[in-house]
């Protein structure tokens, strides 16, 4: 495994940061192909094993199960020093604004929830995980800032934004004394580049740390032809972000399954190889051993320059799906998305 630091933080993160969406009571929350307690703990130790140190799951996975799933695991295999865990948190619900919560309370509830399900003292990187319309980025920076103060947070994320949104938002913590963000976890994959047009550029001047979930497409540039799995059968979330654009995205996997075939190794080692060379630890999901295992090997495997252009010669510019076509005011405020119990914020 390789390490790196985390943006302009001190955090020595593994190249590959193992996905926690996958973890967490089917019977509680959005997902019915989320796997039980027992087989989390295989994939978490094994991942452990693997050199991954760096894990990445959300108050609203499965209602929590997946914060629970993830801290037993790791209290039983880890050393809590050696492990860099990050969590997310949601936007205030309306039930929440109606009832006069504040951005800076609802941040102090959220960490504190997870961090009685993650059995912790502190997270390492906690992340805002979508853009909160209805709360001053004020509001939200300055609710940060006590949590990294009182010792529950050591550093600070973004999810789900536009790149003028994190501009704006650091350039604001600036100013004001608050920690600012240092990584963004966007949509970012080889069937979907649209972070390359502003994010891309934004983190290399600034030195955030892109983590970018969906890595492999929810599995779809991980699957030879023919091939499937629960997810790609029952998670609607991902049809609703891929479905649209499923034809020519089929000319890239292709070319995935082609390279892997050439090199002998798997299409997960290809498609994470070109991500690898562009950010700096993809979030991988896993839900069987084979998949983390696959997601280590791709740290060593390099692209050349011909094969990383045969795989993005076919790339077309993409529209916004999933959480980010409803990332905007108008949408925001004609819809009321962020309900805690919507499943479309749950499917990031």
């Amino acid at each position: 495994m390789q390490y790196t630091k985390l943006g302009n933080s001190d955090l020595n993160v593994s190249r590959i940061c193992m996905g926690c969406m996958g973890f967490g009571d089917p019977n509680n929350g959005q997902h019915s192909w989320t796997i039980d307690e027992e087989h989390s703990r295989e994939i978490i130790k094994r991942g452990l094993e693997l050199g991954i140190n760096f894990f990445d799951t959300a108050v609203g996975y499965q209602s929590g199960t997946s914060e629970q799933y993830l801290g037993r695991a790791l209290r039983d295999f880890a050393k809590r020093d050696d492990v860099i865990v990050a969590t997310k948190f949601l936007p205030r619900t309306q039930e929440e604004i109606e009832s006069g919560i504040s951005g800076q309370q609802h941040i102090q509830n959220m960490i504190d929830t997870s961090l009685r399900n993650l059995g912790m003292e502190y997270v390492d990187l906690y992340i805002y995980h979508m853009w909160d319309y209805r709360t001053l980025i004020y509001d939200i920076l300055d609710g940060l800032d006590r949590v990294v103060k009182a010792g529950k947070v050591r550093y600070i994320g973004i999810s789900n934004c536009f790149a003028y949104q994190l501009a704006k938002a650091n350039a604001l913590a600036q100013k004001e004394g608050f920690p600012e963000f240092v990584s963004i976890q966007g949509h970012y994959n080889l069937i979907f580049r649209e972070e390359e047009r502003e994010m891309a550029k934004l983190c290399a001047e600034d030195n955030i740390a892109m983590t970018p979930y969906s890595a492999l497409a929810s599995g779809r540039l991980s699957k030879h032809p023919g091939e499937t799995s629960k997810r790609l059968v029952e998670d609607s979330y991902a049809k609703f972000k891929y479905d649209a654009s499923a034809k020519n995205d089929q000319i890239i996997i292709d070319r995935v399954a082609e390279l892997a075939q050439k090199r002998s190794v798997s299409m997960t080692e290809i498609a994470l190889a070109w991500l690898l060379e562009k950010v700096t630890a993809p979030v991988v999901g896993a839900t069987k051993l084979h998949h983390v295992e696959g997601a280590a090997k791709s740290v060593d495997l390099c692209l050349t320059d011909g094969e990383r252009a045969y795989l993005e010669e076919p790339y077309v510019p993409h529209k916004l799906v999933g959480v980010m076509a409803q990332n905007t005011p108008a949408v925001a405020a004609e819809k009321h998305v962020w309900s805690t119990g919507n499943q479309k914020i749950q499917g990031q």
